[in-house]
């Protein structure tokens, strides 16, 4: 067998990532299928945080009306579920499954954010009609149209890049696809917010319609021949497909499954209650600048990645899954005790310490859970869709009623601390903060408490790679 050229060689080992490729998932392809995570990062960034901004400052549309409207996508999440196995068991004349739903989730975020910035116009009151109730119904489809996209294009696409790619693999390619996530987010920023820098209903139409174009743009590109065409029969087609009630049993046969959801459900509320509260904190608290507290998303975003990257490079070298979660959630014990201790030692040293290390536990949580259900044993009627969308279903739900509890708690706790109600100690500020902190230390030990039985499990998902993916190089750090 001839050898790589040296300078080949050399290509993969400093490319980030060139150990996910696979005969099954060549690095070309595999780079232009994680387009459509630039896609979904792009249309989070527009609802989770421009149009929330956007709504309540520039078009002076109540926060009741912003929150519900932000919570709509979050309601549709737990439909992930349903949608993975409808990818599963779809049956085309051509052969395909995961691309169609793809296609057709990458229309309804174009959809929804093609019409969103006249719906959120209509709602603000700068138009003139008579119809009662015209904007918020307007802006509800809108928001839900979108959402549903983003689960439907995300869902499919996890699926597909879990069967293109081989087992040795698989968790590099999920770090992958988490990396491609954030710079989509994070790209998106900060475009987004320089072409929005003179805010008018003009340029507000025309940045949302052109991320609705860029969005359908960029999930062409990477649904374009990922999938092979295996034609099927007519009498194949007609044949009874599964029931999702059998699926479900399937999946949830043995109770590994279902305890992987309640750990990923419990896990992702822990981490992500603090995710409207962390610039506030060391604003309110710390006395931060702006500037300064915009450092923190930058700290977390560098902490995520850092998990991101040791996590695949561990799972490729045959670690656990289970046990790195439960690693992820003892860092991400210490980052909430040091967030703390920040306060009463005014230290912002720990305090940006504790944001990165946030990142960090959270990332090595989010890709050793998601592996974890990828690797899932099933009878045959629960296929990779299913696994990945009832993940997804469970991640998304929990992220944002964690937002909105985190929200809530802190503001009820604060309003009881400052009335004196408790006493001259706990009468500050910091007290409804450090409640919050303290529930998600909680919520992780109960994290800990439920994997406990998995890591014990012997039939735990662990990950075996020929030597050559274990070693280390500059492949294990992202750009």
């Amino acid at each position: 067998m001839s050898r790589p050229s040296p300078l080949k060689h050399l290509s993969l080992r400093a490319l980030p990532f060139a150990d996910a490729a696979s005969e099954g998932l060549p690095m070309g392809e595999l780079l232009r299928l994680s387009l459509f995570q630039v896609s979904v990062g792009m249309a989070t960034v527009l609802l989770l945080g421009t149009l929330n901004r956007v709504m309540i400052v520039e078009l002076s549309v109540p926060a009741t009306i912003v929150a519900v409207m932000i919570a709509l996508p979050v309601l549709i999440a737990p439909f992930r579920t349903l949608l993975g196995f409808r990818s599963d068991t779809y049956r085309s004349a051509i052969g395909w499954k995961r691309v169609p739903y793809l296609w057709f989730g990458s229309l309804w975020q174009m959809g929804g954010l093609a019409v969103m910035p006249f719906a959120l116009l209509v709602l603000s009151g700068n138009t003139v009609h008579d119809v009662p109730f015209a904007g918020e119904v307007l802006a509800a489809l809108a928001f839900l149209m979108t959402g549903l996209g983003l689960h439907m294009t995300q869902t499919a696409g996890l699926a597909l890049a879990t069967d293109r790619a081989d087992e040795a693999t698989r968790p590099r390619v999920v770090a992958l696809l988490y990396v491609m996530f954030l710079l989509g987010m994070g790209i998106s920023a900060i475009v987004i917010g320089w072409l929005l820098r003179d805010f008018s209903e003009l340029a507000l139409i025309r940045v949302v319609q052109g991320a609705a174009l860029a969005g359908i743009v960029l999930n062409l590109i990477a649904l374009w021949k990922q999938e092979k065409m295996a034609p099927m029969t007519k009498a194949e087609r007609a044949a009874p497909r599964p029931r999702f009630s059998e699926a479900w049993a399937d999946l949830m046969a043995g109770g590994q499954a279902g305890r992987l959801l309640a750990v990923v459900f419990i896990g992702t509320m822990a981490f992500n209650m603090q995710d409207v509260l962390l610039e506030p904190y060391g604003g309110e608290i710390l006395g931060l600048s702006v500037s300064s507290t915009t450092l923190l998303t930058a700290l977390w975003a560098t902490g995520a990645l850092a998990g991101f990257v040791w996590t695949g490079r561990s799972l490729a070298q045959g670690r656990n899954a289970h046990r790195l979660a439960a690693l992820g959630v003892l860092i991400g014990i210490a980052a909430f005790a040091i967030v703390v201790f920040a306060a009463p030692m005014d230290s912002t040293t720990l305090f940006f310490a504790g944001a990165c290390l946030i990142g960090l536990g959270g990332g090595v949580f989010a890709v050793s859970t998601l592996t974890a259900a990828m690797t899932v044993t099933t009878q045959g009627k629960a296929g990779h869709g299913l696994a990945l969308g009832a993940w997804g279903a469970a991640q998304a739900t929990a992220a944002g009623l964690a937002i909105a509890f985190g929200g809530g708690i802190r503001d009820a706790v604060n309003a009881a601390a400052t009335s004196g109600a408790w006493g001259e100690v706990l009468n500050t500020p910091a007290t409804g903060y450090a409640f919050v902190y303290h529930t998600e230390i909680a919520l992780l030990f109960v994290t800990l408490a439920v994997i406990g039985p998995l890591v014990r499990n012997p039939r735990a998902a662990t990950h075996s790679t020929p030597s050559e993916a274990a070693r280390i190089g500059l492949a294990d750090f992202p750009t």
